[in-house]
């Protein structure tokens, strides 16, 4: 692939920053509850705050929608993140749970997109966990039982049944969620969020947040806020303040790339008649989808780990865009040709459980800050749950799955750099015998 004249970007390549950035706080004030984060869970949970009329303030460092929530592969997933057999193996008893809230989370998307009447480009077609390899598909079989077993649902099928590349064996489509432009996404919740109630500053970077009084009071360049509740929902950024649990999560920077657009006849060639978004069962995923423009969205590969807050702006590093391309090259041989025309990254948070969590801090600070790379559904919807509880006074049972009654978290094993990087070179010694290369040969032979 044609990797020579990427354009990088340190934001998202979905959409365009918004051209009426709000206004950054200027002056002190008092609010019920203070949110934050602008992301999607920021935005959900300030927004059903609203709706239920609490006098509720959102403060965003850049603006609504500016971190992960609009830099992901818009993947909407109905299954939980992470490896489902160790996650099975070491939280049994969370399965049920985790599986409840990947599902319920995809649904209240779908909901969120339909109430408000977003244009994201959404398609209700699953994601698929594919294997590319007998070995990977075994994999998948085992993670089917485990997500059944648990409650919850997919449907296993060959490459044809599925209708995924033929370079794949297999694998199993989740059984709802879809994939979605999140840029549009975050754009349609942000309308959204600025036409109610909610009073939002965004260019507002919060320095410091600190108990006096009773009240929870945030810090910022140009003003305080204080307010009787807060709701912490800054994922990879939550690092910044004391107040934070220790070992909450670490931040990991992934990157995603997007093709020059492919003509429709090459596209469907493929024999990608589902359109449904494909993660591969590498220990560090790889993920491919369609877009609503002709193009292919393939990322992640690689994790790297922030050392220190506040976490840097970065770009994505060349040398692992060209490494993307070459496996981009090896799963679709046919596509070899096409350029890589842009590409971005984005800080996640990854808990060492590997398990969504929310939890509480003292009476009045509530946070959800790790998602685990599917916060783009499940940050929302946690974030909606917390609303109900501050608002109510009692949680939601269907917040009894993450939540976290005291915020002590294990230390991370495998987070190190030299742990991410040992994963990544057993990923690609798998690849050299796998047969993964010349499946991809002989699907692109097919298709000649």
């Amino acid at each position: 692939m044609d990797v020579d004249n990427v354009e990088y970007s340190t934001f998202t390549g979905w959409t365009d920053p918004p051209a009426d950035v709000r206004p950054a706080l200027d002056g002190d004030l008092t609010c019920d509850v203070a949110v934050i984060g602008g992301g999607m869970g920021g935005m959900a949970t300030a927004l059903r705050l609203a709706e239920r009329g609490q006098d509720v303030v959102l403060l965003e460092e850049k603006f609504c929608g500016y971190g992960a929530s609009s830099r992901s592969a818009g993947q909407i997933a109905g299954a939980p993140g992470g490896d489902l057999r160790l996650l099975s193996l070491f939280s049994p008893k969370k399965m049920p749970g985790m599986v409840r809230i990947a599902e319920n989370s995809a649904r209240f998307v779908e909901e969120l997109i339909e109430t408000h009447d977003i244009d994201c480009d959404y398609e209700a077609n699953g994601m698929v966990f594919g294997a590319v390899s007998f070995g990977q598909m075994l994999r998948v079989r085992t993670q089917a039982w485990i997500i059944r077993r648990a409650g919850g649902h997919g449907k296993l099928g060959t490459s044809a049944e599925l209708g995924i590349p033929g370079a794949f064996v297999g694998g199993m489509r989740e059984g709802v969620g879809g994939m979605l432009n999140p840029g549009k996404l975050c754009r349609g919740v942000r309308r959204a969020l600025l036409s109610s109630s909610a009073r939002v500053f965004e260019q507002t970077k919060v320095t410091d947040v600190r108990r006096t009084g009773g009240k929870a009071v945030l810090a910022t360049p140009h003003g305080e806020v204080r307010a009787n509740k807060v709701v912490l929902a800054t994922n990879a950024y939550a690092g910044e303040w004391d107040i934070t649990p220790e070992r909450l999560s670490v931040p990991m920077w992934i990157i995603e790339a997007e093709t020059a657009p492919i003509a429709p006849e090459r596209i469907a060639a493929l024999g990608w008649s589902s359109r449904s978004g494909v993660v591969t069962q590498h220990n560090i995923m790889t993920n491919y989808r369609l877009t609503a423009r002709n193009t292919i969205v393939f990322g992640v590969r690689r994790l790297e780990r922030g050392q220190s807050f506040p976490l840097p702006e970065k770009t994505a590093d060349p040398g692992l865009v060209a490494e993307l391309a070459e496996a981009f090259a090896t799963t679709f041989p046919s596509l070899a040709d096409v350029a890589v025309e842009r590409a971005w990254g984005g800080w996640i948070a990854i808990t060492s459980s590997w398990l969504s969590i929310a939890g509480q801090i003292g009476d009045n600070i509530y946070y959800s800050l790790a998602c685990n790379g599917h916060g783009l559904a499940q940050a929302p919807y946690i974030g909606s749950l917390i609303a109900d509880l501050i608002v109510d006074g009692t949680r939601p049972e269907a917040l009894d799955d993450v939540w976290v009654e005291k915020p002590k978290f294990p230390p991370f094993m495998m987070m190190s750099p030299l742990g991410l990087r040992t994963v990544w070179a057993v990923d690609r010694f798998n690849d050299l015998f796998n047969g993964s290369r010349r499946r991809g040969l002989r699907s692109a032979a097919r298709v000649r």
